[in-house]
């Protein structure tokens, strides 16, 4: 028996690759490091819409942490060095590496990232897609 997915619709052609990433995200999400989308304003009309990503990183600095976008996904790595030579009588804070994904809609472009008071900022502009219609002729055979 195959199981019904909400990607096959015959009308949503294409969109197969998309459920795979949807279901890779829903099984290596763990909750770290917490984090904030937020839209912000507008300052001049007309603007492009701009999106801010903000996690909770303290204890990295901006040689531990690695954003990049691999084709439509936001992937942003934290991997902190354990000092050897430290020697703890309690450790409640752990070096701890992670990685988190967003899944970035098509013409979504990262405008930059900023690291201040252990929060890491990623800027986001989605500009106004161009409204293309193209007229596809129909050829006739007898």
């Amino acid at each position: 028996m195959s199981r019904m997915t909400p990607f096959a619709s015959p009308l949503l052609l294409g969109f197969d690759t998309m459920e795979k990433t949807l279901e890779r995200l829903a099984k290596g999400n763990d909750g770290y490091p917490p984090y904030n989308i937020e839209r912000m304003r507008a300052e001049v009309a007309g603007e492009p819409e701009r999106l801010r990503i903000t996690l909770a990183v303290a204890g990295f600095s901006d040689e531990d942490l690695e954003v990049s976008v691999e084709e439509n996904q936001l992937v942003i790595r934290g991997r902190q060095s354990d000092p050897g030579e430290r020697q703890y009588l309690y450790r409640g804070i752990a070096a701890r590496q992670f990685q988190r994904i967003f899944v970035l809609a098509d013409g979504m472009q990262v405008d930059g990232a900023r690291l201040r008071n252990g929060l890491l900022s990623v800027d986001l502009i989605r500009p106004e897609p161009e409204r293309m219609v193209r007229k596809i002729n129909i050829s006739v055979s007898d």
